[in-house]
C-alpha cells in the first residue's frame, strides 16, 4: 500500500513539475516568454491589437458605371509598418440624397501594411436609386500579423507608362505594372483612381493579374463605357496584393 501511494505521489509530482516547467508558446493562453500580451507581440507572429494603430478610412464613394449600375471604393491607411491582415470582413451602405438607406455590399479582403489602399466592389445594381452617400466599415475585430521587414523591403512592385485616352468618348486607362522582386505572386487585384483638378475622385476601376512571377512585366488596361463628369488630372493605380501568400520563386 505504501508502495503504492509513493508510485501515485511521484507521478502526480511528475505530472504538475512537467506542466510549471512547460515552455512558453504563443498559443498557451498566458503571457510569458517575450511576449507583450497573451500570446502576442515579442517572438509571437499576432501583434497585440492594443499596441497596433485602427486602419483609418480616409473616404468612401460610388460611382456611376452606366445608369442603374455601380462602382465603390473606399479609400484608406494603414499606419503600421510592419503589420498586416491576412482576411477580414467589411460592408459598404449606401443611401439616397435624402439620406434613405437603399442597399448593400459586404465582402472579404486582407490589408497591406503600411501605406494607403483600396478597398473595390464593382456592378452595384440599386435600381433607380442613386447613392449619394457611401459609407464603408469592418465588420470583425482584426487579427493582425507581424510581417518581417525584411520582405516588405524585398517586396516591390512598380508601375509605369501611365497613359489616358480618349476621355470625350469612351476612355481608356493603360499602364505597366511590373514585379520588382524574387517573390512570385499569385494573384493582384489592382484599383484605378481618377481625379479632378480639386484632387476630388472622379471615377475607379479594377482589374485582376494571376500568377506575376519574379522580374515580370504585363500591361493592363482599365475602359469606360461613357465619358467622365469633370477633366482627369491625376491618375493613381494601385497594385494591391496578399503578402501571406506570396512565395520566393
Amino acid at each position: 500500500m505504501f508502495i503504492l501511494i509513493l508510485f501515485i505521489s511521484a507521478f502526480t509530482f511528475f505530472i504538475i513539475s512537467s506542466s510549471l516547467n512547460k515552455a512558453p508558446s504563443c498559443v498557451d493562453n498566458k503571457q510569458n516568454g517575450t511576449e507583450t500580451g497573451i500570446d502576442c507581440g515579442g517572438s509571437c507572429a499576432r501583434a497585440c491589437t492594443s499596441q497596433v494603430d485602427e486602419v483609418s478610412i480616409l473616404w468612401a464613394r460610388s460611382f456611376r458605371v452606366v445608369p442603374g449600375r455601380y462602382n465603390a471604393v473606399a479609400y484608406l491607411e494603414n499606419h503600421n509598418k510592419n503589420t498586416a491582415i491576412d482576411k477580414i470582413s467589411y460592408r459598404f451602405r449606401f443611401a439616397d440624397a435624402n439620406n434613405v438607406y437603399i442597399g448593400k455590399r459586404e465582402g472579404t479582403t486582407f490589408v497591406p501594411t503600411a501605406g494607403k489602399f483600396a478597398i473595390f466592389e464593382s456592378g452595384i445594381d440599386i435600381g433607380n436609386s442613386i447613392p449619394v452617400y457611401t459609407t464603408f466599415e469592418f465588420t470583425q475585430t482584426p487579427q493582425w500579423t507581424t510581417i518581417p521587414q525584411e520582405k516588405i523591403n524585398q517586396l516591390q512592385v512598380s508601375v509605369s507608362n501611365i497613359s489616358l485616352t480618349s476621355e470625350d468618348t469612351s476612355p481608356e486607362l493603360s499602364a505597366t505594372i511590373k514585379n520588382v522582386s524574387f517573390f512570385s505572386i499569385p494573384e493582384m487585384n489592382v484599383i484605378a483612381i481618377l481625379y479632378d483638378e480639386n484632387r476630388n475622385a472622379v471615377s475607379a476601376s479594377s482589374t485582376y493579374l494571376e500568377n506575376m512571377t519574379g522580374g515580370e512585366s504585363r500591361d493592363i488596361n482599365f475602359t469606360w463605357p461613357e465619358p467622365f463628369s469633370g477633366k482627369i488630372i491625376t491618375k493613381e493605380i494601385i497594385p494591391l496584393y496578399n503578402i501571406f501568400l506570396v512565395k520566393l520563386k
